[in-house]
């Protein structure tokens, strides 16, 4: 069994967000956490691929 060190009391506080942003940071975790979406950013970094804004890229598109 592994030995845990316990480094000082738990607090827990309540915070509130927008919906917005409840759904931005699942989407964000959701990307982050897809290993081949992941893989291929990676790539297009390496490949020096120009990054777009997705605002402005959902706009171009009228999404």
């Amino acid at each position: 069994m592994a030995n845990a060190a316990i480094t000082g009391k738990h607090q827990t506080d309540w915070i509130t967000i927008s919906t917005d942003e409840y759904e931005s940071m699942k989407a964000t975790i959701e990307v982050l956490s897809d290993v081949d979406i992941m893989e291929q950013l990676e790539e297009g970094k390496k490949k020096g691929t120009k990054v777009r804004d997705y605002e402005d890229l959902a706009r171009e598109l009228g999404i």
